[in-house]
């Protein structure tokens, strides 16, 4: 929760405390005194619109960091997100992130008003398939339950069964008595998932549809080979939706919640972040004691949310800013996302 302040000069000293480590920014700007105290007015406005407005602002890990550290009241990965979004009494939700989470945030608080500063704000994974889409895949595998990533939009959510994150993905999938699973819409994750279940002993059809993440895709092999190269004792850490030949030579491979938690808890000269540049901004922010190599990829998406767009859905949001939904998909869909939250209720 964002620290009450009251002067722009104070608010300034707030925002280079929590900003002056960021250094990952791949556009070359850095948070002195005067960049600080430039966008101060800004996230003074903000926090005063939230209290007035009873609103609070969800802010993914991967977007600016001047709305993580200077308005927004949670921040984390989806599945933490859409935790707060459940657990909110707020009247109005603001969802820094992109639109699918803005959705998810709907479903789990139904009474309240979410808006989301940049309706363009979309998913590579989330608009790679379609509820019809998955109407076709099921089918074509009557019976075979349908897992849906959370990245993926409420229209595919509600066709499908079970919601899952790259935290739980793992152990809701191996507690399944069913033989055959249909997994969407990351084909990347569906392969790592089928390595980790053999690992496990699990005997699973995993069957899945052909969406990626353009941020972590690219990422490859030889990358991770430079990079030990260049600096001894690197440790690589890398998310599951990134190629399986990735995954298989990182030293940690995780959400991005526990990315964060990794990085923080483990000794280590170098870290190369195969995930997305926002979250290196966040670990130098908290563990400035760190050291990071480049490596890590903007989300076009993410970089959409801006602290004025932010500002201006508090105001007085647009038609295309505020999500709706239909009450029935809305119901569907909140099943698929509780049957999440009765299969791993510790995650």
């Amino acid at each position: 929760m964002v620290k009450d302040v009251t002067t722009i000069d104070d608010e300034a000293e707030r925002l280079l405390r929590a900003l002056m480590n960021v250094d990952c920014d791949p556009r070359g700007r850095s948070w002195d005194y005067d960049a600080c105290k430039a966008i101060a007015p800004l996230t003074l406005e903000i926090n005063r619109l939230k209290k007035e407005k009873g609103a609070v602002i969800l802010a993914h890990s991967y977007v600016e960091p001047e709305i993580i550290y200077g308005v927004s009241d949670f921040t984390g990965d989806s599945y933490y997100l859409s935790q707060m979004a459940r657990q909110s009494q707020a009247k109005e939700i603001v969802f820094a992130g992109v639109v699918f989470m803005a959705e998810t945030a709907k479903i789990l608080s139904p009474d309240a008003l979410v808006v989301v500063p940049d309706r363009h704000s979309g998913c590579s994974l989330a608009d790679s398939i379609t509820g019809e889409d998955v109407r076709r895949l099921k089918a074509l595998h009557p019976g075979a339950p349908v897992i849906c990533y959370i990245n993926s939009t409420a229209e595919v959510k509600a066709e499908s069964d079970i919601c899952v994150t790259s935290g739980n993905v793992y152990g809701i999938v191996a507690s399944l008595p069913d033989p055959t699973v249909l997994f969407v819409p990351d084909r990347l994750m569906a392969e790592n998932l089928r390595i980790e279940l053999r690992r496990r002993g699990v005997a699973k059809e995993v069957i899945a549809s052909d969406g990626t993440c353009i941020v972590h895709d690219e990422f490859t092999p030889a990358q991770v080979a430079a990079a030990r190269a260049q600096f001894p004792g690197l440790k690589v850490v890398s998310h599951p939706e990134c190629p399986p030949e990735v995954a298989a030579v990182s030293d940690f491979v995780g959400s991005t919640g526990a990315m964060m938690k990794y990085v923080k808890s483990t000794n280590a000269p170098y870290f190369l972040m195969l995930t997305e540049c926002g979250l290196v901004g966040r670990l130098e922010v908290e563990a400035p004691e760190k050291r990071f190599i480049g490596g890590c990829r903007l989300c076009p998406y993410m970089k959409l949310n801006s602290l004025e767009k932010i500002r201006d859905a508090l105001v007085a949001p647009r038609p295309d800013q505020v999500v709706t939904l239909d009450d029935d998909l809305r119901r569907r869909a909140g099943r698929c996302i509780e049957r999440m939250f009765e299969l791993a209720p510790a995650n």
